[in-house]
């Protein structure tokens, strides 16, 4: 009988620049899209390295992580996936994000933090689109500061 193991593909980076990414309830980045039609991932686990400056957290104290897709034709709004660009969300503190969460990063005064695991295809019913990208919205009332980076690893499964 044929046994099903989970298999890691090596990290791969995330283009998108939160280097001194101010905070705001609105402004956010929109990472250059990941596009899973060669490798057919079954889920992606993104991690992060935060740079937090020397000043006191404030507002909702850290970085929301969003996730987005494409259907197709479009990708998920606000997204256009055109790239590692800025994303202008609806005001987070009064309306419902219009884009699924699937992380919060909390801001710590002159640290830097590694961010667990946020999986992607939990966003999405489990599955991981044919394309995807994360929108990140830094409102932890401080700039962040530089350094800052983003992976993934693929997951797929072997038969052995």
């Amino acid at each position: 009988m044929p046994i099903i193991n989970t298999a890691y593909a090596t990290a791969a980076t995330i283009t998108i620049t939160t280097d001194s990414l101010a905070s705001s309830a609105t402004a956010g980045r929109e990472s250059t899209v990941v596009d899973n039609t060669a490798n057919l991932y079954l889920d992606a686990l993104v991690t992060f390295k935060i740079v937090y400056p020397n000043s006191a957290p404030a507002n909702h104290k850290g970085i929301y992580v969003f996730a987005y897709a494409y259907d197709g034709t479009d990708y998920t709004y606000p997204c256009a996936g055109t790239g590692d660009a800025a994303v202008t969300l609806d005001d987070i503190t009064t309306t419902a994000y219009q884009l699924p969460q699937i992380g919060f990063i909390p801001a710590v005064q002159n640290k830097t933090l590694k961010s667990r695991p946020f999986s992607v295809a939990s966003a999405f019913g489990g599955v991981l689109p044919s394309k995807w990208g994360i929108v990140v919205l830094n409102y932890s009332g401080q700039t962040l500061s530089t350094g800052n980076t983003c992976r993934f690893v693929g997951i797929t499964t072997t038969v052995n």
